[in-house]
């Protein structure tokens, strides 16, 4: 066995793309998007997020056009948008698909069933109701009107470069 001082798979700096790189600069907060109730909950970590405010408010996301919880949703559907604090690295990993979650993910951490879905306890969350959904690049833009919104914990999670690092 051969220890790399780099990741063996990853590509050399100039054939990596541009756009991920810079994209991998930007801090991004880090989400569990969630929706449905009992056995039909879905869920997803999401990085890809804008809130615009207005009357009313507005939260933009993009999803991966694959994903379970993409199958799930559709306008009208109402989600739990999660924001997640230090210390939920692996409940992120797990959303995302990249760690075990024997049981699925939602029996990692303590959960709330709410009108807009599953909402992480203890942590500030919106519920949201889906207003259109549509293409955009390799993703799926989906727009949801802000119905409610709870303030909680003391940091939040981001993305940075490939790290998870406390804000």
């Amino acid at each position: 066995m051969t220890i790399h001082t780099e990741h063996p798979f990853v590509p050399p700096e100039p054939e990596r793309d541009a756009l991920r790189r810079f994209r991998g600069r930007l801090a991004a907060p880090v989400t569990v998007v969630a929706a449905g109730e009992g056995r039909r909950r879905s869920g997803l970590t999401v990085s890809s997020l804008l809130i615009a405010d207005g009357e009313p408010p507005h939260v933009v996301i993009l999803v991966d056009p694959d994903s379970d919880l993409r199958d799930r949703i559709e306008v009208g559907t109402p989600v739990a948008i999660s924001l997640l604090d230090d210390g939920d690295q692996f409940l992120a990993d797990a959303f995302a698909g990249t760690a075990p979650a024997p049981g699925g993910p939602f029996t990692l951490g303590s959960w709330t069933e709410t009108p807009w879905g599953p909402a992480h306890d203890g942590r500030s969350w919106i519920g949201a109701r889906l207003a259109s959904i549509s293409s955009l690049g390799y993703s799926d833009q989906i727009v949801a009107s802000v119905e409610h919104i709870i303030i909680e914990g003391t940091t939040a999670l981001s993305h940075v470069r490939g790290r998870y690092r406390p804000v």
